[in-house]
């Protein structure tokens, strides 16, 4: 069993930077691919980014590319989403999100362990 602490979420200026934390509990997080979804106000979750167990592959949503970067630090069970030059399109309450084995993905029915979102607000 894993659980997921998301944090860094706030309300920022746009083109201003925050770097988010998803936190895991459980010694087998290290070996867990994990993602990160976002949820606007009347949209669906959408998948923005992921990163492999090791941290060696990386994976991005084009509306993030060139602005985020995920990284992950195993010693630390924790995953980092660093977002530079944000938009108000990117408010959001993210959600980072692991599964036990397999690849990175973009659907959210793959992943088992969910947490409970950090607010990313971007004002114009």
């Amino acid at each position: 069993q894993v659980q997921l602490v998301e944090s860094g979420g706030g309300l920022v200026q746009a083109g201003g930077s925050l770097r988010l934390s998803c936190t895991g509990s459980g010694r087998t997080f290290s070996t867990c691919p994990v993602a990160w979804f976002r949820q606007a106000p009347g949209k669906e979750r959408e998948f923005i980014s992921g990163i492999n167990y090791s941290g060696v592959r990386t994976y991005y949503t084009d509306s993030v590319k060139g602005r985020s970067t995920i990284s992950r630090d195993n010693a630390k069970n924790t995953v980092y989403l660093q977002m530079n030059s944000l938009k108000p399109e990117d408010t959001a309450l993210y959600y980072c999100a692991a599964r036990p084995l397999g690849l990175v993905t973009s659907s959210e029915s793959d992943y088992v362990y969910w947490g409970q979102g950090t607010q990313v607000t971007v004002s114009s």
